[in-house]
């Protein structure tokens, strides 16, 4: 088994799939461009004191075996990557047979150290036994020769061996450089695919938790109106109704951009993926439907920001306002926005208990913490907490421009 296969694996038209196979067809064309091109420099005379040789045997006249024992270390390099074990015993086998019958040298004995390096690469199992063997069937080859006349001494054959050896290091290595960075990415994927996780968390908290208290408080004051003002229940209702609305819009919104992936899927426009600063009004309109009196106001020249410096400023309007109606319904309540040239400064003030009652709505704790989380990935400041003359103020500073300084 190797870590480079032509793999098919699935129905035709699936992208994995076809491009699997598509990659190890490629490596495949490849190595048999290599093998073409070195089976046809081996016959280049010219070209035929280049080459791996040992033993220095007396010579023996070429003919139809060495023609055949030559195309036996270059034609298997068709396989190096597929197969690469296989590929360095048949090229191996083929150069020891070479070299004991004394043929002359040819260019395309180096086919040995391609599949050497091959093997260091691309073998991912029996990788201690390969060396090992090879090694042997080395050691076994250097008896031969020595038997067979040749002239080379120890020292000869120690130093063959560790250039062999060099070849199947330097596969090795670059075997380990490639699993670093595999690894890396597989690191930086965990990592991308938490983040966004966490992204998402706050998302559905936000839109979530502040649309169902909207609606439950609105709920709650229906049912006290409808024995004596019937007309004013009617209108709670209806805005139940619109803020149910408003929450499946957000989460159809959300829900799009999760499904956009995969191949021709079209990233969805900013306007349509998440609020922006300038629907704060409704935001504060919807709050007020819910019983709560919300000041409103505006300073500075708005301008268009990236998408997540508007979301970000939206959702810390939305989760003051949710927790002024969880905690301090009916408490008057602020909200300021300040443009300028370098960022956005959203507070909002609530009057009323500092420390939230304990018969309020319940909360899953995480809307003030994700909040934090958002503003500082975008390198603002948060400030939430008690004010010394009471009531409870969140105020969020985020910068416009890269590189601003708060």
């Amino acid at each position: 088994m190797t870590t480079a296969r032509t793999v098919w694996t699935g129905m035709p038209g699936m992208p994995g799939a076809r491009y699997r196979w598509t990659r190890g067809h490629d490596a495949l064309v490849r190595d048999g461009l290599l093998a073409l091109l070195l089976t046809l420099t081996a016959f280049i005379p010219t070209l035929s004191t280049i080459g791996a040789q040992i033993g220095d045997l007396p010579e023996r006249p070429a003919g139809a075996t060495s023609v055949a024992l030559t195309l036996a270390q270059t034609l298997p390099l068709v396989g190096r990557r597929h197969r690469p074990a296989a590929c360095l015993a048949a090229i191996a086998g083929a150069f020891a047979v070479h070299q004991a019958l004394g043929y002359a040298t040819t260019f395309g004995s180096l086919g040995l150290y391609a599949a050497l390096y091959s093997a260091g690469a691309h073998q991912a199992d029996h990788r201690r036994v390969l060396p090992a063997a090879a090694s042997a069937g080395y050691a076994a080859l250097a008896v031969l020769l020595h038997h067979l006349g040749s002239p080379q001494g120890a020292m000869d054959f120690l130093a063959f061996h560790l250039a062999l050896a060099g070849f199947w290091l330097l596969g090795r290595a670059v075997r380990a450089r490639r699993a670093h960075e595999a690894e890396r990415r597989r690191l930086v994927a965990e990592v991308a695919t938490a983040t966004e996780r966490a992204r998402i968390a706050r998302e559905l908290h936000d839109v979530v938790t502040h649309h169902v208290t909207a609606m439950v408080i609105q709920t709650d004051a229906a049912q006290f109106l409808i024995p004596g003002a019937p007309g004013r229940a009617a209108e709670a209702l209806i805005a139940v109704s619109d803020t149910g609305r408003r929450a499946l819009t957000e989460l159809r919104s959300m829900l799009d951009v999760l499904e956009a992936t995969g191949d021709g899927a079209a990233a969805p426009r900013g306007d349509e993926r998440a609020p922006a600063t300038g629907e704060l009004a409704e935001l504060v309109a919807q709050a007020r439907r819910s019983g709560q009196p919300v000041e409103f106001t505006e300073h500075g020249a708005s301008s268009p920001h990236p998408v997540d410096i508007e979301l970000t400023a939206y959702r810390t309007v939305q989760e003051a306002l949710t927790n002024a109606m969880k905690y301090a319904p009916g408490q008057p309540t602020s909200v300021s926005v300040r443009h300028t040239a370098t960022q956005i400064e959203v507070t909002v003030i609530t009057d009323g208990p500092q420390v939230p009652p304990t018969e309020a709505l319940p909360g899953g704790g995480r809307g003030l913490s994700g909040l934090r989380a958002r503003v500082q990935a975008l390198h603002g400041e948060l400030h939430a907490g008690p004010r010394p003359t009471g009531g409870f103020e969140v105020r969020a500073t985020l910068p416009t421009r890269p590189g601003a300084s708060l």
